[in-house]
Formats: structure tokens, C-alpha cells, sequence
């Protein structure tokens, strides 16, 4: 594939997150690139081991996977995913495969892969192929709202409640929780890029989290809820309201 020299968009408060996982460096960073200027969040990993410790962090809502990695297959590597029982580690699959032979397709399917594209291919079709995929996984797993402490926020209406009281947002701030809302720790430089008409530092990201921690925290200066996770970013301690009914 080949990716043209446009700058990457930058994703949207409610961009989709997706790690390739591909241990050709090439092919991971246009993979990468192409993926960016698409506007979705991206992460990469050169292996499965790589992409495992990843998945202990964050819930990514699709993953890009090669099937040929040195080590842990893709095959094999998504056949332990879709065994365990952590619902972080349900994100849908797309597999990039040389290999054509039907047998080798449905060993894929039979591991949880949701999808095949081969090798070599049109990014245009890898573009579609992960837009109709995230289209099922949203309309199968819509975003539920979210409780910390005495605060509801649902992501899908951008609204923040403590008890009945709504709580004003300011554009950002509710842009900042949609992105935190999943609960796994975001970087100040994807949040810094969130937003496609303003040039933000990760300087101002730090600025925006300590007024929206003046809203929903007790003690400021000590969150409970909005985090620091030092030197990876902030994560909002959140769990799905229907936990709590």
C-alpha cells in the first residue's frame, strides 16, 4: 500500500482508537500514518507480546492484525484474545494475510477474526473495511453512560449529572470526558490532538484537566477520579451505570 504525503487529521474527541500489530516496521508505520490521516487514534505493535501489554492499558475498539509474526501467530494470538474473559480484550479483528488458501481463511474465522483483507491491497478497501466493522460494533455495543463517585456522564449525549443536576460543560471538557470516558489512560499528546482547528499544546491539556478536575473532584490538588498516570497521561476511573442498578 501506499499513503500519500497529507497531513494527518487530527482525531475527533470520539475518534475510534485502533492498534496495528505488525512486525515489519514499513508496513506497521504506513499502516500507522494512513490510518492517522483517516482520523481514528492509533497505537502500534511490533508482536504479540507487544500488543498484549497494550491490551492491559487501553480498550481499543479495533485491531488491525497480521497473521505472519515471528513468535505468537496473528491466528494464535487472536484465539487467546477471544478466549479470555475481559471484555477490554473484545475489540473486533481485522486480519492481514498473504495467504489465500480458503483453509487458512477459516482457521482465522474459527480463532474470532471478524474480518479478512489480503495482501497486497487498496487502502481505499482497508478504509471501508474498517468503517463497516466499527459501524457493527457500535450498533451492537453502544457507549453506556459512565459513574464516578456521585457523577453520571453519557458519552453519547455529552451530558454530565451529579444526582438530577446537570453540570455545565464547556465544549472541551466534554470532549476531554468522551475521550476518557472508556477508562483506559490517554496520553497528553493524543488529547492535545483532539481537536482539528486548534494547534493545542500538551501545556494546555494539563490547564483544561485542572478545571474540569475543579468541577467533578473533591480535592482538587488529590483527584479520586481524573488521574495522572506519570508519564503516560490522565484515565478517569469510571465503571457502566448498570453496574450500579
Amino acid at each position: 500500500m501506499t499513503v500519500s504525503p497529507q497531513r494527518a487529521a487530527a482525531p475527533s474527541a470520539k475518534a475510534a482508537h485502533i492498534l496495528v500489530v505488525d512486525d515489519d516496521r514499513r508496513i506497521r508505520t504506513l499502516l500507522s500514518r494512513f490510518l492517522m490521516n483517516e482520523g481514528y487514534l492509533v497505537s502500534a505493535a511490533a508482536d504479540a507480546k507487544e500488543a498484549s501489554a497494550r491490551l492491559r492499558d487501553i480498550a481499543f475498539d479495533l485491531i488491525v492484525l497480521d497473521v505472519m509474526m515471528p513468535g505468537e501467530s496473528g491466528t494464535a494470538f487472536a484465539a487467546r484474545l477471544r478466549k479470555s474473559a475481559e471484555p477490554l480484550r473484545s475489540a473486533p479483528i481485522l486480519m492481514l494475510t498473504a495467504l489465500t488458501e480458503t483453509a487458512d481463511r477459516v482457521e482465522g474465522l474459527e480463532a474470532g477474526v471478524d474480518d479478512y483483507l489480503a495482501k497486497p491491497f487498496d487502502p481505499r478497501e482497508l478504509s471501508l473495511r474498517i468503517a463497516s466493522i466499527l459501524r457493527r460494533a457500535r450498533r451492537t455495543n453502544p457507549e453506556e453512560p459512565k459513574r464516578f463517585g456521585d457523577f453520571v456522564f453519557d458519552p453519547e449525549r455529552g451530558e454530565l449529572l451529579r444526582g438530577d443536576a446537570p453540570i455545565r460543560l464547556t465544549t472541551r471538557e466534554r470532549d476531554l470526558l468522551r475521550m476518557l470516558s472508556g477508562g483506559a489512560i490517554v496520553s497528553r499528546q493524543i488529547l492535545a490532538q483532539r481537536d482539528p482547528e486548534r494547534n493545542a499544546s500538551e501545556r494546555s491539556v494539563d490547564v483544561e484537566i485542572a478545571r474540569l478536575r475543579r468541577k467533578i473532584e473533591t480535592d482538587p490538588n488529590a483527584p479520586r477520579y481524573l488521574q495522572t498516570v506519570r508519564g503516560q497521561g490522565y484515565r478517569l476511573l469510571v465503571e457502566p451505570l448498570r453496574a450500579n442498578l
